[in-house]
């Protein structure tokens, strides 16, 4: 299936499917959309969608370091630092100290990345404007209202969740307590075997003394 065939499915979900299906689910299939639409025009440009949303923070602030892009992004730090790797590699940036501070590592937009700015932001525009194509001001007007009314709703119940001692786990976190119950699963199997093979067994033996009696 096409990447265009399956947004057409997903419209064909909310037309008749499952029209009143969570506001959730609708949300995310619209950010679907807004994102495939940019990455099939950032592709001609040889540019990820991964790297533009570090290049498009760049682009307004220079000289982040790997912890505050990672929080401008809204991602955890192994995957800025694995995308930061793979655009320095391509030119995009640079990472260095700063003098009298070695702890922490900042990156600069090279000459190459910062032209991309140039080429690629008239593709997000024009994404945008083909998004909210047939809808009036007002409507538009509405949508960033409700839009926001959410972020805002979902923002104060992040910090209750806070205060109640409840966070997101960092990926190193997750990757630890995946690999925890990974091997209590291991170590419980052979347990598990070795019962079964007394179940098994116990008949048997039961069978062998009754014909010896």
């Amino acid at each position: 299936m096409s990447s265009a065939e399956d947004t057409r499915k997903i419209l064909e979900h909310w037309q008749s499917a499952a029209p009143n299906d969570r506001l959730a689910h609708l949300v995310k299939d619209a950010t679907r959309a807004f994102v495939r639409a940019l990455q099939m025009r950032l592709n001609e440009h040889h540019v990820s969608f991964g790297h533009w949303a570090f290049l498009r923070i760049l682009w307004v602030q220079d000289g982040l370091t790997q912890r505050e892009l990672s929080d401008e992004a809204g991602v955890m730090e192994p995957t800025t630092y694995s995308a930061l790797k793979a655009m320095e590699a391509l030119g995009y940036v640079e990472r260095k100290h700063l003098p009298g501070n070695k702890k922490n590592m900042y990156v600069y937009l090279t000459d190459r990345g910062r032209e991309l700015e140039r080429k690629l932001i008239p593709l997000a525009e024009d994404v945008n404007r083909i998004g909210i194509r047939g809808l009036t001001a007002d409507e538009i007007g509405v949508a960033r209202k409700v839009l926001l009314g959410i972020i805002a709703n979902l923002a104060e119940d992040e910090e209750k969740a806070e205060e109640r001692s409840l966070r997101i786990p960092s990926t190193r976190e997750l990757s630890r307590r995946v690999s925890e119950r990974v091997e209590r699963q291991r170590a419980r199997a052979p347990r598990r075997e070795t019962e079964v093979r007394t179940q098994a067994a116990g008949p048997r033996q039961k069978r062998a003394v009754a014909h010896d009696e």
